[in-house]
């Protein structure tokens, strides 16, 4: 017999029935069949202790490794302090990520916004772009993915996730790397044009590089037309190209730089990298949680990892290192990528790669549709790990 909380009375059947039913999870994610239960630099274990190879960091999540000592030490250490006060305090952990941040990106002069995701950062920068010079159309590009928040998703280049009220003629989407199409929109719509959002390299739509004289030519266009010009380094940013910021590997420098992802090596942060010609005023932006003291923390022992162990070089060699074994290999179509932020095109009879990847050799990547395995492993990957990962692939691709 089931009573409720507030009523000795027994609950009716139907009561009882409707009681006894458990919330569920929202069913959106494709779940592969393994719980990872710890976790150690780029090797992650089971529940039932089988040992996995990262090759994936959680979506370019994982910068330093899962579970890196100085990184579990900086936290823990925030957390008997104090966890969390909101922005409306002196925060100087806040202070001390902004100026790390500058002088590990070389960004000099930015001004940091923090908020809690990747999405964010990108909602804030489209919206600061719009404050800055009071326009409401945005470019960009096919195959672009910026977040699942309102504007985020409106320029994201898939209908499938953007809701009706999501949808807004202010958005222009254009050829990715198309350079003539670019000075087209601009010749049309010039004093119109807000911002330009673009990534470094398209993760989401397979791993695209954006060429040199494509970024460069956003950069002058935006420049001659005080429109903004948005770096989206969420996934290509925070040293995984080999560069800081992807985008600077062509020579240019952007207006906001949004990053994520690799920011806080798994905790939730994000933030904004803002010029100086930008100027805020109070109320302009806001955020609860962004830029709490643990967020911070997380922040801080990543840049402190990077810049002390070289990561951003590693990454530079490693990458150059798999890129170069990987073209030797006969059945794939093309390698694409910068750093330790590759693209495997495979064709379509290889589909079942990625899978057998995981279910026989125990590694885990990620993917793009449709074919496209995609390799986003911590900055701090060894040769030992990436020949790990070679030979799976090799026997994978020989075995059919």
């Amino acid at each position: 017999m089931i009573y409720s909380i507030n009523n000795p009375v027994p609950l009716s059947r139907k009561s009882q029935e409707l009681f006894s039913k458990k919330m569920k999870l929202f069913d959106v994610y494709a779940i592969n069949p393994v719980e990872i239960a710890r976790g150690e630099g780029s090797i992650v274990w089971d529940n039932n202790g089988n040992e996995y190879l990262d090759m994936y960091g959680g979506h370019a999540v994982i910068s330093i490794g899962h579970t890196h000592p100085h990184y579990v030490k900086r936290i823990t250490d925030q957390l008997h302090k104090i966890g969390f006060y909101s922005n409306s305090v002196e925060i100087p952990v806040q202070v001390q990520l902004a100026e790390l941040l500058g002088n590990v990106s070389g960004k000099f002069g930015f001004q940091l916004f923090l908020c809690n995701s990747g999405a964010e950062a990108n909602e804030n920068a489209l919206k600061l772009a719009s404050f800055y010079n009071n326009r409401k159309k945005i470019i960009a590009f096919t195959g672009a993915f910026h977040g699942r928040t309102s504007l985020a998703v409106a320029a994201t280049h898939n209908a499938k996730i953007v809701a009706p009220v999501n949808e807004t003629d202010n958005v222009i989407f254009l050829p990715f790397n198309d350079t003539e199409a670019l000075e087209h929109a601009f010749a049309a719509y010039g004093d119109e044009i807000s911002s330009v959002i673009v990534e470094g390299i398209q993760g989401v739509g397979g791993i695209k590089v954006a060429s040199y004289e494509f970024l460069k030519q956003i950069r002058n266009l935006t420049s001659q037309y005080d429109a903004i010009f948005i770096a989206d380094s969420v996934q290509c940013g925070y040293g995984r190209s080999g560069s800081f910021y992807s985008h600077d590997l062509a020579g240019i420098e952007a207006d906001i730089y949004s990053m994520a992802k690799g920011m806080g090596n798994g905790f939730p942060i994000g933030g904004i990298a803002i010029s100086p010609k930008i100027k805020p005023w109070i109320g302009m932006l806001g955020t609860t949680f962004g830029g709490n003291h643990l967020a911070c923390a997380a922040a801080l022992a990543v840049l402190e990892v990077i810049e002390k162990d070289n990561l951003i070089e590693n990454a530079a060699n490693m990458g150059t290192y798999l890129i170069d074994e990987l073209n030797k290999m006969d059945k794939v179509s093309e390698v694409r990528g910068e750093g330790l932020m590759i693209g495997i095109d495979l064709p379509e009879e290889l589909s079942m790669v990625k899978k057998d990847l995981l279910d026989k050799n125990r590694i885990f990547t990620g993917e793009a549709k449709p074919n496209v395995i995609r390799l986003l492993p911590a900055l701090n990957l060894t040769q030992a790990h990436a020949d790990r990962f070679l030979e799976a692939l090799d026997e994978r691709l020989k075995s059919i």
